[in-house]
């Protein structure tokens, strides 16, 4: 029996009022040219939270403690070569001006109304934008 193999990633939703901060991407290979969130792979012997913090002070500059984050989602998803396991975190507060720390992989952070995203956004981020954060949700998709 194959041994199953599980990547795990962490997407912030940093929301201002009826904003939603984006990020659109560049020189990843992978969904470049189009709109995310602020994002990153659980590096192995980290929990959750703390992949969280690390990745919104790489790439957006703040800090933010843990009892700031609430998990409100979960989504099972198989690409063509990988499952992962993405945990969607809403960002209640965080300190420090948010700013793009990587414009190598980064084109652009910006905030966008919730009823007007951008079209060249990546389809399962828009989905996890889109859900009602007042209870734990969960997706599987790809399969």
């Amino acid at each position: 029996m194959r041994q199953p193999i599980f990547y795990g990633a962490v997407h912030l939703l940093f929301y201002r009022g009826d904003r939603v901060l984006l990020l659109k991407r560049i020189n990843t290979g992978f969904e470049d040219g189009k709109w995310s969130v602020v994002a990153g792979r659980i590096d192995g012997n980290e929990e959750v939270k703390a992949a969280a913090i690390r990745e919104a002070k790489e790439e957006a500059g703040v800090t933010i403690r843990p009892e700031d984050l609430d998990v409100v989602g979960v989504v099972h998803r198989k690409n063509v070569s990988s499952e992962w396991i993405d945990f969607y975190l809403r960002v209640r507060a965080w300190s420090g001006e948010i700013a793009n720390m990587e414009p190598h992989k980064c084109e652009e952070l910006a905030w966008f109304s919730l009823r007007e995203l951008p079209g060249d956004m990546i389809g399962y981020i828009r989905t996890a934008v889109e859900k009602d954060h007042g209870a734990m949700w969960f997706e599987s998709l790809g399969w």
